[in-house]
């Protein structure tokens, strides 16, 4: 699966800013539809969503598509104008925003699964992301996460949710924390990539790295980001570093000989290593090999 450390929204009706987007080595790169766009702007965001995806070369950059919410109004032309605007234009993944019900889940990926059939994509090649930020999405969960084997990842929405439940947002984030908690915790559960909320201040860098080490320590595997200064501090803040990589390798190599030589719990510096442990340093090594860090 691919790392996502950074996810770096761009409004779907702007060419200048995809074109620079896609140059700035960012993670996954999410052209949006939804709340990125003016009403009287979504078909023309469509349409340059669709010149973007068939002229750009976005290097390594993963092209993701945010369209708009299940029941909206707009769901529907979005995934056909996008989809099927032809065989040589397909975006690498689809995000489905303000999710609450398996249903929305599963109608999302049957549009997808019919449109790599009707061209012949590799079936299942295109992702589906969905994101958690309304009250109902949150109770309902278990059920949106489970919903269909298409899904990879998931994404918490700080501000939508704050508004759904009519709470305050503050720079500390405790008005969100059980349902941040929720949604990387329901994420590790069913094999997931948990991507966590945004910082809307992009002018604190310090914050906004703050703010991503505590996702990385809770858990997350990435964050969505607003603004290309965003990019450096968040990929560095999901990426593990020389010492933190070095030191998984000792307790890898360390668990290896002990295990051969039929012991389980062991020391190593001064401390127990035993299997949870061992496990956390192979999570390491996959999440520095997955952002090229070998």
């Amino acid at each position: 699966m691919r790392a996502r450390r950074a996810l770096l929204y761009t409004p779907g009706d702007d060419l200048r800013k995809i074109t620079k987007a896609a140059a700035l080595g960012v993670d996954c790169l999410c052209m949006d539809i939804e709340d990125g766009v003016a009403l009287n702007h979504k078909a023309e965001a469509r349409q340059t969503i669709i010149t973007a995806l068939q002229t750009l070369d976005f290097g390594r950059t993963e092209r993701l598509v945010r369209i708009n919410a299940a029941g909206s109004g707009f769901e529907a032309v979005d995934v056909e104008t996008v989809l099927f605007a032809g065989a040589q234009i397909c975006p690498d993944g689809v995000v489905l925003p303000k999710a609450e019900t398996a249903e929305q889940v599963q109608w999302v990926s049957a549009q997808i699964a019919a449109a790599e059939e009707h061209f012949g994509w590799p079936a299942g090649e295109i992702a589906l992301i969905i994101q958690i930020e309304t009250a109902l999405g949150l109770v309902n969960i278990r059920q949106v996460l489970t919903a269909d084997p298409r899904l990879q990842a998931v994404i918490f929405g700080a501000e939508d949710l704050a508004a759904t439940m009519g709470a305050t947002r503050t720079s500390t984030g405790w008005e969100v924390f059980y349902a941040r908690s929720a949604v990387v915790a329901h994420a590790a559960a069913f094999d997931l990539q948990a991507i966590d909320m945004v910082n809307v201040d992009f002018h604190d860098l310090v914050g906004l790295e703050a703010e991503a080490l505590q996702g990385a320590q809770m858990g997350f595997e990435g964050k969505q980001i607003i603004h290309p200064n965003q990019i450096e501090p968040v990929q560095r803040a999901f990426t593990p570093g020389d010492a933190e990589i070095a030191h998984a390798r000792r307790v890898m190599d360390a668990y290896q000989l002990h295990q051969q030589a039929g012991r389980g719990a062991f020391a190593l510096d001064g401390k127990m290593v035993d299997l949870p442990i061992v496990k956390a340093a192979a999570r390491v090594l996959a999440r520095a090999a997955a952002a090229g860090k070998t």
